[in-house]
């Protein structure tokens, strides 16, 4: 008698898996001042580091178009695994051995960066080769383990510093390092499948020439930069727009966007089979741009912060979202094409921020102007999708 596969294992995995690269994201920044004061690391240099992390994480993703499908999806993702937790352990090590402390920061980044690429590429397609029902629901609740876990290492950092202070942050760093060393062993005994059998997936110049795959690239391009955009502004924002404590701003900020973006996952991951998927993201998109319009036009402050909150459940179904999209239309696409998407909306994510940032700097400091050109991202969504929903309609009618 064949054994059943449980493939509720392999869920749990793929949940920790986007806890994470939640870590390996949001953890160091709130050590950006400890690392200023503890190793006298400047400001200057501190702003490598996450260029660095999400440099990497982008290389890694154009990489793993080429190495994924030849090493093994197993191989590949207890790796990441095994890197985020070394790469976090390190940091605790690293600066306090190597002369040049900044160096030990940096090499621990770049080995938890590339196992954050490699969840980021693997994880999406292990869960769509699951035989699971409801494949754009799984989609959207696995992605909202990240959102979890951003909230999950923000507050418990901050619960973790005022109870033991800030200067024992290195016991914090080894806690967090479990997570992905625990995970490992889930990984390397759950079943995992196959996206596409050998010998049918596209193959990556096919992939290149379908002009819908290039039509999935620019709403991932504008997913990534909807999301990432007002997630790392969002703490700057509040503290600049109400007046409040860098502690404050970050709990108001990031985690409430975090907590409506997670709750926006979990809804749609709940009742979407009784939705249509680019239906809600038009919607989506639509309320997007009105909250980055709120933001940045309002003269209420309050009104500024709950367009910041309210954003992160209208950007919740955008990655997830895109990603099933992409899944329906090319089902023959691959690993090749779930790296290149991750890569698309990485791409974004890096670009637009750093847009708003500089924008807001010529603009005199004021962010308000920054979020305001950003608008110009979730309208291209929107657009998107309409040519999407025509295209789709049209091919019905034939």
């Amino acid at each position: 008698m064949t054994k059943q596969k449980n493939y509720k294992k392999t869920l749990i995995a793929c949940y920790l898996g986007f806890v994470t690269q939640a870590i390996s994201a949001n953890f160091a920044p709130l050590l950006f001042l400890t690392f200023k004061s503890t190793y006298g690391i400047t400001l200057e240099k501190i702003a490598m580091i996450p260029l660095v992390f999400y440099l990497t994480q982008l290389l890694i993703d154009l990489a793993a178009t080429k190495f994924a499908d030849k090493i093994g999806y197993r191989t590949c993702v207890v790796a990441s695994q095994v890197l985020s937790a070394v790469g976090l352990i390190l940091m605790a090590i690293l600066p306090e051995v190597l002369p040049v402390p900044f160096i030990g920061v940096l090499i621990s980044v770049v080995l938890y960066a590339i196992g954050s690429g490699l969840i980021e590429v693997l994880v999406s397609p292990i869960v769509e080769a699951c035989p699971f029902e409801n494949k754009d629901g799984m989609m959207s609740l696995l992605h909202s383990f990240y959102c979890w876990g951003a909230m999950g290492v923000i507050f418990g950092s901050t619960l973790f510093f005022a109870a033991f202070g800030v200067e024992n942050w290195k016991i914090l760093t080894f806690i967090w390092a479990l997570v992905p060393l625990y995970n490992t062993f889930n990984f390397i005994s759950c079943p995992i499948e196959r996206l596409v059998e050998d010998g049918k997936s596209m193959g990556i110049s096919k992939l290149l020439k379908t002009p819908i795959f290039w039509l999935m690239i620019i709403l991932m391009v504008c997913s990534g930069a909807s999301e990432a955009t007002m997630a790392q502004w969002a703490s700057a924002f509040t503290e600049s727009a109400i007046g409040v404590s860098k502690t404050v701003g970050d709990l108001a900020g990031p985690c409430l966007f975090a907590m409506f973006m997670g709750i926006s996952r979990m809804l749609y991951g709940k009742f979407s089979e009784k939705l249509d998927l680019t239906g809600v993201m038009l919607i989506c998109g639509a309320m997007c741009a009105g909250c980055y319009l709120l933001a940045s036009l309002s003269t209420l402050p309050i009104l500024g912060l709950t367009g910041c909150a309210v954003c992160g459940l209208a950007v919740g179904i955008m990655w997830p979202g895109s990603i099933s999209i992409s899944s329906q239309k090319c089902p023959r696409g691959g690993t090749a094409m779930f790296a290149f998407l991750a890569l698309a909306g990485d791409l974004g994510a890096m670009v637009s921020p750093a847009m708003v940032g500089s924008l807001s700097e010529m603009a005199g400091g004021n962010l308000k102007t920054g979020l305001l050109v950003a608008t110009i991202f979730p309208v291209i969504l929107v657009f998107g999708l309409l040519i999407l929903k025509k295209k789709v309609g049209k091919a019905t009618n034939r």
